[in-house]
């Protein structure tokens, strides 16, 4: 990857939205460069998606929880099977410490979320969880 790829990533990272016309514009190079650039980076997985951010005033709505999970020996792959089903889980990851796996769980209501949380601890395998629901951000360095 070269500053003119570096370049092309961040304002797709920032608007994937945007026209190849006036990415060109911007990067000052042909259209046709950033056409080519843009199919090189997905062909070598460079990029692999493009994804939407909902706004503001949607995302304050939302209630959002971190869960730590503490599960039983030999149980993992039948439990992270059945959180995959889970639409409310963005993310799921493995750790070290007390926590066996950390969740990133997102709702539109307290009783959604409410009920995710009593599916995920009536999991066979699921020996503990902890919930920590998250009441403001302070900031977010991914936005």
């Amino acid at each position: 990857m070269d500053t003119l790829d570096r370049k092309l990533i961040a304002a797709l990272s920032a608007d994937s939205s945007t026209s190849t016309a006036e990415l060109a514009r911007n990067l000052g190079v042909a259209r046709s460069t950033v056409q080519a650039r843009i199919e090189r980076l997905e062909g070598s997985g460079v990029i692999a998606g493009y994804t939407i951010r909902l706004g503001e005033p949607v995302e304050r709505r939302r209630i959002r929880a971190t869960v730590l999970l503490q599960i039983e020996p030999r149980a993992t792959a039948s439990v992270l099977s059945r959180l995959r089903a889970l639409s409310e889980i963005e993310s799921c990851h493995s750790t070290t410490g007390r926590a066996d796996m950390v969740l990133q769980l997102v709702a539109e209501t307290t009783e959604e979320l409410d009920q995710a949380l009593d599916r995920i601890g009536a999991f066979q395998g699921v020996r503990a969880t902890e919930s920590l629901i998250h009441l403001s951000t302070k900031f977010d360095r991914r936005t």
